[in-house]
């Protein structure tokens, strides 16, 4: 069975980029986006060492890409482009946190993942972010998270995918905007 979630981050990418492109905006459109709330940020979630980021989504001295709400479909489809300039370094965003089923070589897998909604082909029905592995307990399925993890590939099925091996994923207090559209 093909990985249904994993495509998702891949179509949402595309389908804001047709968007952007067209000049459309799905329903409510960038004034619904723009009126959400702001994300608070939660505790420090960096190993000593590691770097922090910059609002632009580019690494500051300690090398964390930090993803921020105005540009996270563009910072999100250049990571996915651009893999290979991404590959081992610590990402840092926030997002609803969400689970998918699905097969691999016959058995049942859970994939899980933190997104956000964006504009898709049929208004915002495309899901945008990345596939988390974590060896500690997930949190409950929409809750919204702050995600710090190292991005990598990993091969299933003759298929390189992308995610992230997490080292934090904290359950945030304040939700920031669940549908983002650039």
């Amino acid at each position: 069975m093909k990985r249904f979630a994993k495509y998702l981050v891949w179509v949402a990418a595309l389908a804001a980029l047709a968007v952007a492109l067209s000049g459309c905006a799905g329903p409510g459109g960038a004034e619904s986006a723009a009126s959400g709330a702001s994300a608070a940020s939660g505790a420090s979630a960096t190993e000593p060492g590691e770097p922090s980021v910059s609002s632009e989504g580019e690494a500051d001295a300690i090398g964390v890409i930090d993803i921020k709400e105005k540009m996270f479909i563009a910072q999100t489809n250049d990571i996915y482009v651009n893999a290979p300039d991404y590959l081992g370094k610590t990402i840092r965003y926030e997002g609803l946190f969400d689970q998918a089923e699905g097969v691999v070589n016959g058995e049942p897998v859970t994939y899980s993942m933190v997104i956000r909604y964006g504009p898709g082909c049929c208004g915002n029905d495309g899901n945008v972010g990345f596939e988390v592995d974590w060896d500690k307990p997930y949190p409950q399925v929409n809750d919204w998270v702050e995600a710090v993890g190292v991005l990598e590939e990993y091969d299933e099925e003759g298929v390189t995918y992308l995610r992230l091996k997490l080292s934090s994923l904290d359950v945030m207090s304040v939700r920031g905007l669940e549908t983002v559209v650039q």
